[in-house]
């Protein structure tokens, strides 16, 4: 299935969601707008972003660049579920971050008028901020779905109990609070099996994982490095936790190989399969990036080789790496 419902809400998405945080700086503008219509020619309808992305080029930037591409054809709003965050800092304002009552409503309208439409179909917070209670943020929240600016509200970043402090908030105003999480989870970060992934079920709340490769670590990193082909895979967190996992790489596209089973599609066939996980967000730098993800969703690798993958990289409890240990 290419389509499902995003948690209890009637709003149907795709399996896979374009992640745009590589617009700006990795991606210029015409081959965003490539992607974006090859993503949305092959079904892919949820386009995630956040009002800091861009930041390569400036806060604000790839929101813009999604803005004028919406604006191309009449009709390609209505074919799009757009979805982008707020809270993370935009400026070096005393209010320009965080989620007040102010910066929700301000962030909000700024957003809008960057991504030139009306409304905004799945507004998250990007992370949690425990110096604002829920009354002031549902508030906001409120205002905005009252206002049709906002029609779903999700999180991002949040834990467990964060997400049940939010809906306990939210029912005892009689809202329907929040309808999503974004979150970190795959082969190596596999927390969220813990408290978080758990809470989303049980307050219905779909799930949408962020780096499924864990940032182009479970890509097939040491053979684009053997080929000198690594870019994101041979930086930042994919770079620090290939330090610490080497040996277990090293298995893990061995026996991908075994398979014939590109890795990059083994991880994100494995992150698809999980129970509770509604979509996986991907930040392709080439239509060939979301050829090969909608591959891993609509033609996943054997059973047999996602169900080794589970002792190469054990869950927590059972040999696996304590929570925070992807922070380390």
């Amino acid at each position: 299935m290419i389509h499902t419902r995003l948690g209890r809400t009637g709003l149907r998405v795709s399996r896979l969601v374009l992640g745009t945080v590589n617009f700006g700086g990795r991606v210029e503008e015409p081959e965003a707008h490539r992607l974006m219509d090859h993503a949305l020619a092959q079904g892919i309808n949820v386009v995630d972003t956040a009002n800091t992305y861009g930041w390569r080029v400036y806060k604000g930037h790839t929101e813009e660049v999604i803005g004028r591409w919406l604006a191309k054809q009449p009709n390609r709003r209505d074919q799009v579920v757009l979805a982008t965050k707020v809270g993370d800092p935009m400026g070096d304002g005393l209010n320009d971050q965080g989620l007040s009552a102010r910066n929700i409503v301000a962030g909000c309208e700024a957003s809008l008028r960057r991504l030139g439409t009306d409304h905004i179909d799945l507004y998250q917070m990007h992370h949690i901020d425990r110096s604002v209670g829920w009354d002031e943020i549902w508030q906001a929240m409120d205002l905005l779905v009252t206002q049709g600016k906002v029609r779903y509200v999700g999180s991002s970043n949040f834990a467990g109990w964060d997400i049940a402090s939010a809906q306990e908030a939210a029912r005892r105003r009689n809202g329907l609070g929040l309808v999503s999480e974004q979150c970190v989870y795959n082969l190596v970060t596999r927390h969220p099996e813990l408290e978080v992934i758990p809470a989303a079920a049980a307050y219905g709340l779909g799930v949408l994982v962020w780096s499924p490769l864990h940032g182009g670590l479970l890509s097939g990193v040491l053979r684009k490095i053997r080929d000198n082909d690594a870019v994101k895979s041979a930086q930042g967190r994919a770079a620090e936790a290939l330090l610490e996992h080497r040996d277990t790489i090293e298995a893990y596209e061995k026996l991908c190989a075994d398979f014939d089973t590109d890795p990059a599609q083994a991880a994100l066939a494995w992150t698809l399969s999980r129970p509770g996980v509604t979509a996986a967000v991907i930040g392709p730098r080439t239509e060939r990036h979301i050829d090969g993800a909608l591959a891993a969703l609509t033609s996943p690798p054997p059973e047999a080789l996602l169900s080794q993958l589970d002792q190469l990289f054990p869950p927590v409890g059972r040999g696996g790496p304590a929570p925070d240990a992807w922070l380390s």
